[in-house]
């Protein structure tokens, strides 16, 4: 691999992990649309570089979600009882999301990212945030979201931030909580996500994969993210992050746009 490329995974790696950190979400919505770039100037074969793309970043979100949760975890923020609850259904949505993301051509999961990229844009930039209930959720209803959360988690390749905060804090947490049991729940999404996209990917062809997940990106993007991580976890707790969700959310309407029209 050329030093170019390692560059762009390391650098890739640190913005991701940076932007989980201190945000609970963004891994991902970055990851995959780079890698997928990086993947067809490799000259990986076009049907296979969106699935590709997509679990190569779970693959990587499983590292980074340790790194941060450990750190949340540390200033005693991680709701364990509501990860408990939400953990069943998160692992079953996302080996399901895996399956039917093998059955979708390339094209399809672009635009499928690409809308729902547009998407968060729309919830970031406005600073949309759900009404909380007036009453405690209830244990199937819990699994039932970590079933959905799970799903298009792992279609679009994420840790599932841009889902989770919002549930969470219409459950009545803090976004201080939201945000690090958010990070506590991208581990699940990921390892299961990952192991259904290898599962499910056979042989591509592709020199150091297994199934969709390519391992030189999956290791140098997730040593950036470790490393960084727990840094964006720690400006959490310090900064007022609204001004960075904005220009987040501007670049990820961008991204979104282009990966509609390309």
């Amino acid at each position: 691999m050329v030093v170019s490329g390692i560059a762009v995974y390391l650098l890739l790696g640190a913005v991701a992990g940076l932007l989980a950190g201190l945000l609970g979400v963004g891994g991902g919505l970055i990851i995959v649309p780079v890698l997928a770039w990086v993947f067809v100037q490799q000259g990986f074969r076009a049907e296979i570089i969106m699935h590709m793309a997509v679990a190569t970043s779970l693959a990587t979100i499983v590292l980074t979600s340790l790194s941060s949760m450990c750190a949340h975890h540390k200033k005693g923020a991680v709701r364990w009882r509501l990860f408990a609850q939400l953990g069943p259904g998160i692992v079953l949505g996302a080996l399901a999301g895996a399956g039917i993301a093998d059955m979708l051509a390339s094209r399809s999961l672009q635009i499928f990212f690409g809308l729902f990229e547009l998407g968060v844009a729309a919830q970031l930039g406005l600073g949309l945030q759900p009404p909380q209930v007036q009453m405690l959720v209830g244990r199937f209803s819990q699994f039932v979201a970590g079933g959905v959360i799970g799903l298009i988690s792992a279609i679009v390749g994420i840790g599932g931030g841009t889902l989770t905060v919002p549930w969470l804090l219409w459950n009545r947490l803090s976004v201080r909580e939201a945000v690090a049991t958010s990070s506590a729940c991208g581990l699940p999404i990921a390892l299961a996500g990952a192991m259904g996209f290898v599962l499910v990917g056979g042989d591509t062809g592709v020199e150091y994969s297994s199934g969709y997940v390519y391992w030189p990106a999956f290791i140098m993007v997730s040593v950036a993210s470790v490393l960084v991580a727990p840094l964006g976890a720690g400006l959490a707790h310090s900064i007022d992050a609204q001004k960075l969700k904005r220009g987040f959310a501007l670049f990820l309407c961008v991204v979104g746009l282009l990966m509609l029209i390309k």
